[in-house]
């Protein structure tokens, strides 16, 4: 099983310990799943630890090098434009698409709306347990 998570679900499952989030993150290395990753969103979650949490460049560096021990990283080619109210949401799809994703998970209700693209289901962490 391929798996994308977005930018505000890696930052919840790494930042918060026995989040909901994080939870889901060990179930999905427990199961084996895939879970991929694109330097976009590695740049969006590096951006977001330092402007709203502050962290150092040191921790900044620590948190992505555990990222990448767990993630692999794909590099998108195709290029959408589906999320129109904010279309930084699209590199979650682009990656997704590129890893020949089943799920993403995410928080963001632009993505969320979607509820499926292609054949890639767009759901919540607490609604992926039901889905297994």
């Amino acid at each position: 099983m391929n798996v994308v998570l977005d930018t505000n679900t890696i930052l919840s499952a790494t930042l918060w310990n026995n989040s909901e989030a994080q939870k889901l993150l060990f179930h999905l290395i427990n199961i084996n799943a895939h879970l991929y990753i694109s330097m976009p969103i590695i740049i969006e979650y590096q951006k977001v630890m330092q402007r709203d949490f502050k962290f150092t460049e040191q921790e900044i560096i620590e948190a992505t090098t555990k990222i990448l021990k767990i993630f692999q990283m794909v590099t998108p080619k195709e290029k959408v434009d589906i999320i129109k109210n904010d279309d930084t949401d699209n590199k979650i799809i682009e990656c997704a698409i590129c890893a020949n994703a089943q799920y993403i998970i995410s928080y963001d209700k632009h993505l969320l709306k979607l509820k499926k693209f292609r054949n890639i289901e767009i759901v919540l962490p607490k609604e992926f347990p039901k889905k297994r």
